[in-house]
């Protein structure tokens, strides 16, 4: 197989896999309606509220980055204050960190009879079935591409120029946090950048700690889209999206000395190098999320001081 058509595939499998996230977001966002903004702005008086929200939302939609777009638009309408949403986007954090915790689990017999039946229930004309439909046909579309990612991975890697690149990622960190945060950027899914990297890992062509690299920088790499949902808005509304950025940053920052603890630890906990790649990013966003949580009245005027 030549390099043109392996990047084709692995294009098209990133379609499958942003494709499914699309379809299962829809079909859950249907089955809570409104309530999601409503649940939003009624319970987000406290930042510890608003983070066990963010969760919440987060979990449901699996996309911190639609939660953080909805967030935005109800900072620009009023219905939320910049500081309210801080708990929301410490919460978002951990809240993405379900699906790749979820793409770990080896569910191979059942995806052609999850995407089969999710599939007969998109033709149905009643709400309550065809958002199931989604739900399952986005879910199989996700394995679907993460096997097809771990199937790319070898034959990709016998060329050259991508060994050189996977040795470079190997040898200096740095280099995969900038990888992860131009390719979340690019593609907007943080879990399939963090998808693309367990293939990898799998195969043994990228280290534990390339990996997590990876990972911090697609953290990082999040945060375009609600910056690009806030341009026009009103001064709280970018003040939040920025908030968005420095959260991440900084929590990168932090974190990068401690990439070969972090990845020591993870290997206690799990075997399988995908596996510990999840853990390593759950681990990553609850230990910044609750450090940051008791300083979010600080943070905020930290933020107002410098885009205010």
């Amino acid at each position: 197989m030549d390099l043109f058509s392996i990047i084709t595939l692995m294009a098209i499998y990133l379609a499958i896999f942003l494709i499914g996230m699309t379809v299962m977001r829809s079909g859950l966002l249907q089955l809570s309606e409104d309530r999601t903004k409503n649940f939003i702005t009624k319970f987000t008086d406290y930042p510890w509220k608003g983070l066990l929200i963010g969760i919440i939302i987060t979990g449901l939609l699996q996309s911190s980055s639609a939660v953080m777009v909805i967030t935005v638009g109800l900072v620009a309408a009023g219905y939320l204050s910049f500081y309210q949403s801080i708990g929301i986007m410490l919460g978002s954090n951990i809240g993405s960190t379900f699906i790749t915790e979820l793409i770990t689990i080896d569910i191979t017999p059942f995806i052609f009879p999850i995407l089969i039946l999710g599939f007969i229930l998109l033709f149905s004309k009643r709400k309550l079935p065809f958002s199931f439909g989604s739900t399952m046909f986005g879910l199989g579309c996700l394995f679907v591409a993460m096997n097809g990612f771990e199937s790319l991975a070898a034959p990709l890697s016998t060329f050259p120029k991508v060994q050189e690149f996977l040795t470079l990622t190997n040898e200096h960190h740095l280099f995969g946090v900038g990888i992860g945060t131009l390719l979340t950027a690019i593609i907007q899914s943080s879990s399939a950048t963090t998808g693309i990297s367990m293939s990898f890992l799998s195969h043994d062509l990228l280290s534990l700690q390339a990996g997590i690299a990876i990972m911090l920088g697609a953290n990082i790499g999040t945060c375009v889209t609600g910056y690009l949902a806030s341009i026009g808005s009103i001064k709280e509304a970018k003040l939040t999206a920025f908030a968005h950025i420095w959260l991440n940053v900084i929590g990168v920052t932090l974190f990068f000395p401690l990439i070969p603890f972090l990845s020591r630890f993870v290997e206690l906990l799990a075997s399988s190098a995908d596996v510990q790649l999840a853990h390593s990013s759950l681990i990553f966003n609850i230990i910044c999320s609750v450090l940051a949580l008791p300083f979010a009245k600080q943070f905020a005027k930290f933020v107002e001081r410098i885009h205010g």
